[in-house]
């Protein structure tokens, strides 16, 4: 982590999915705690990661090629056209919305008195 951030921490986020309170989640994190901030984020929160917005318009992309991709190459390649196919005001219209996604993150974790919302440093 040393590359990514001067102080050689990490951070993580992750929401408290099943998937992500497995114990084999939660064991490599105890056994890695030094080397990460960990923040959870509320169950059932709004969606903060822009990159998830970009993974399902591949996605579709990918689903949608006549001939499919059969080989990993072949996949790869698609993906690759198909990025530099993603409009710029499609990635801008993502960056634009962080405000509002921040706003209602805040709002769940200000209203869900079950909130799981924490930050670790």
């Amino acid at each position: 982590m040393s590359i990514v951030h001067s102080d050689r921490l990490g951070q993580f986020q992750q929401d408290s999915a099943t998937l992500h309170a497995s114990r084999v989640t939660t064991k490599w994190f105890q056994e890695r705690s030094s080397d990460f901030r960990h923040f959870h984020w509320p169950r059932k929160s709004p969606e903060m990661n822009i990159i998830e917005d970009i993974r399902n318009a591949l996605l579709h992309a990918v689903e949608n090629r006549s001939p499919p991709p059969r080989t990993p190459m072949d996949l790869w390649t698609v993906l690759k056209d198909e990025w530099c196919e993603l409009p710029p005001r499609y990635l801008q219209t993502l960056v634009e919305s962080m405000p509002r996604r921040v706003e209602d993150i805040m709002d769940l974790m200000l209203t869900d008195p079950f909130s799981t919302a924490s930050y670790h440093p």
